[in-house]
């Protein structure tokens, strides 16, 4: 039986995560997973969750999809075991990159279609692209330097996956440094 500090971590890691746009069973579902200790099945996690296996199955998907969970089997079990992935931030911070490079790419599109905006309109597009090839660059640049420092799992020993290869980069610098890379 979870504790009280388990069911209130598993809570609050669901709200967490419904502000941060996953489903609110998706992050209770990583939160319990986060204290768990050994692979859990779809069956315990429901039961833990007290939510039906259909939803944790759909959540646990989309979580692995996001790199964020693995799945494994054991032998003469059909059943999938799921637990949180080695580098589970840094695929959390990947996806949302991901997000950010989509919504940059939009951007890029309105200008390449629309005739030419008024300047207020422009600089509001200037400025969304800068901000996002300055944060999505120091992004990807800790990221490097995290999986470059931390290159096994102390749980696993086992080497972490390559960094993900990076998208296009915008064809513009942004307007502004702060400092140097």
């Amino acid at each position: 039986m979870p504790s009280r500090d388990h069911e209130w971590f598993v809570a609050e890691m669901g709200l967490t995560f419904e502000a941060d746009g996953f489903t609110r069973i998706g992050g209770r579902l990583f939160g319990h997973l986060l204290l768990a200790d050994r692979p859990l099945s779809l069956d315990d996690i429901a039961d833990a969750l007290r939510v039906s296996k259909a939803s944790v199955s759909t959540d646990a998907r989309r979580l692995f999809e996001k790199g964020v969970l693995v799945r494994s089997g054991k032998p003469g079990d059909r059943r999938d075991y799921w637990q949180i992935a080695p580098d589970f931030f840094a695929s959390l911070m990947e996806y949302r990159v991901e997000r950010w490079r989509r919504l940059n790419m939009v951007v890029g599109e309105l200008k390449r279609r629309s005739p030419a905006p008024s300047p207020v309109v422009r600089a509001r597009l200037r400025y969304m692209e800068d901000v996002y090839a300055y944060i999505s660059g120091r992004v990807d640049d800790a990221l490097e330097s995290w999986r470059s420092r931390h290159v096994s799992t102390p749980a696993r020993g086992k080497r972490l996956a390559k960094p993900r290869a990076r998208g296009p980069k915008p064809a513009h610098k942004p307007a502004v440094r702060t400092s140097a890379r």
